[in-house]
């Protein structure tokens, strides 16, 4: 395994103790420009989440009314009834997005696909780069506020849905992740920064429950506004 890989997965309780659950759940609390932006102002702002720690799956719920959750993997998003049955579905959802840019609105299946991908990728890392597939190259170090982080290119498989085939993490002496730049293809290919702060001990797995996105320039760096998404993340929970 990557060395910088193995010293992240150490630094956030290990891949043994990872592998002794199946699913983590927590509550999300959201904001930022994305949401109205895409004509979902106040539909994500309280919700809860469970993801599949070892297969690519999302529910959150309520999605949209109190009685509704979603069922989303990569080549499928699904609204249900909180019984199961399901109300919509959109197959090979990526698909949709073909041409969209930053401020095309999104309808309900597309912003399920979408929070669905993207929080299973925030909430599994680092041990989804367990899973087959991955490729890994230690770039340059990186000096912000202060501090040096060690840079790891991260390519994902196909089999994965995420923002953008390369990614670029920044990580910490002690092992944890601390920024996180990807491009997001389904938004127009928007260059985003993504910063992990606050972390927490849950069950013995350490986890960021503060994440704040705001668009990367070309430099690098980035501006405080516009605040593209903030998530705080609360009562987690394995099982």
């Amino acid at each position: 395994m990557n060395e910088i890989v193995q010293s992240m997965m150490d630094a956030h309780g290990g891949l043994e103790r990872w592998n002794q659950f199946s699913t983590l759940s927590a509550h999300l609390s959201q904001g930022g420009i994305l949401w109205p932006l895409k004509g979902k102002a106040g539909m994500l702002d309280e919700v809860d989440v469970t993801v599949d720690l070892h297969r690519q799956w999302t529910s959150h719920a309520p999605f949209g009314a109190t009685d509704r959750r979603t069922d989303v993997t990569p080549g499928r998003a699904a609204i249900e009834t909180a019984e199961g049955r399901v109300v919509a579905e959109l197959v090979e959802p990526r698909a949709s997005f073909a041409g969209a840019g930053l401020d095309t609105p999104w309808n309900d299946l597309q912003l399920a696909y979408f929070v669905g991908y993207a929080m299973w990728n925030y909430l599994t890392l680092p041990f989804a780069f367990a899973q087959p597939g991955f490729e890994f190259e230690q770039i340059g170090d990186w000096q912000e506020n202060g501090e040096t982080w060690q840079r790891l290119c991260v390519r994902y498989p196909t089999s994965v849905a995420t923002h953008s085939n390369q990614q670029t993490f920044y990580v910490s002496d002690e092992g944890r992740l601390r920024r996180h730049d990807y491009d997001v293809d389904i938004n127009g290919g928007t260059p985003a920064v993504h910063y992990f702060h606050d972390y927490v001990k849950a069950q013995g797995i350490a986890l960021p429950t503060r994440h704040l996105i705001f668009v990367r320039d070309p430099d690098l760096g980035h501006q405080l506004e516009p605040l593209v998404v903030s998530i705080a993340v609360s009562h987690l929970r394995f099982a």
